[in-house]
């Protein structure tokens, strides 16, 4: 069983700074590649930024060069460090860890409950 909890959240001014936690509890996480999602309110869920098994590192054009994404496999945790935060940022944001087991054909997929990140002055 994997288990998935975010932390960080909060509320921070524009140009500031938060970093996400991801605490997983379960078997192998060094399999699963992590990606952070978000979504504010009325708008749908998207990719933020996603971190393989090996270290390669993926950022949607709106977050580049202000959040990286990060793991340490001997922690299982994973980490968004957001900086120079904008207004357009706010939104629940989500660790998600996914497998996709190429012999059997299988994919396991695994959500946490969430964060909230709220940039306002």
């Amino acid at each position: 069983q994997v288990q998935l909890v975010e932390s960080g959240g909060g509320l921070v001014q524009p140009g500031g700074s938060l970093r996400l936690s991801c605490a997983f509890s379960g078997r192998a996480f060094n399999i699963y590649s992590v990606g952070w999602y978000r979504q504010a309110p009325g708008k749908q869920r998207e990719l933020v930024a996603r971190i393989s098994s090996g270290g390669t590192t993926n950022y949607v054009d709106s977050v580049k060069g202000r959040f990286t994404i990060s793991r340490d496999n001997a922690k299982s945790m994973a980490y968004l460090q957001m900086n120079s935060l904008k207004p357009e940022d706010t939104a629940v944001y989500y660790c998600n860890t996914h497998f996709n087991n190429a012999r059997s054909g299988m994919e396991y997929d695994y959500w946490g409950q969430g964060t909230q990140v709220t940039v306002s002055s």
